[in-house]
């Protein structure tokens, strides 16, 4: 009987956890379309007050290290300012709730005004949490001279940075 009530809290625990990424995946790529939509809303209430965005690679209007949720907000304007559009194509996580660590993949791109695309690259978000806050997100860009290329180009359509968002 012991081995029977042991698999049962093992299935039991394992269900929750698939049934927790599915919950977190779904809740991640809502909140990305709002953003894309240009409602950066849902995804910044997913911060902590005190969290912090780190995107240290480059030298682009993103580049930098972002506390806070005043700054991030900064951050997410000027993503849907460039037209920027994301799509999140996988979640995986780890530990326990209350200081959960996930991992997404996150490709995104941009169309210039006639339709043609700007840019499109690959993203690997490491985020850590702590009861269900984001507190620290880093982004690793799977070619950060595309980005760089992107940022130039948008000064040349006359994309200003709306802020500086480097801290």
């Amino acid at each position: 009987m012991l081995y029977g009530t042991a698999a049962i809290g093992a299935a039991v625990a394992i269900g929750g956890r698939v049934l927790l990424r599915q919950v977190l995946l779904a809740k991640f790529r809502r909140d990305v379309a709002r953003l894309n939509a240009g409602d950066h809303g849902p995804l910044l209430a997913a911060y902590a007050d005190d969290a912090v965005l780190a995107f240290d690679t480059g030298d682009h209007r993103w580049a930098g290290t972002h506390r806070g949720t005043a700054a991030i907000e900064a951050f997410l304007r000027e993503f849907t300012r460039a037209g920027l559009q994301g799509e999140v194509r996988d979640l995986w996580i780890g530990g326990p709730p209350w200081a959960l660590r996930m991992v997404a993949r996150f490709d995104d791109h941009a169309l210039g005004p006639d339709g043609q695309q700007l840019y499109a690259n690959r993203v690997v978000i490491v985020l850590q949490t702590r009861w269900g806050r984001i507190v620290h997100q880093e982004d690793f860009y799977e070619d950060t001279r595309r980005i760089d290329t992107f940022d130039a180009r948008l000064h040349e359509l006359g994309v200003t940075p709306a802020t500086a968002l480097r801290s």
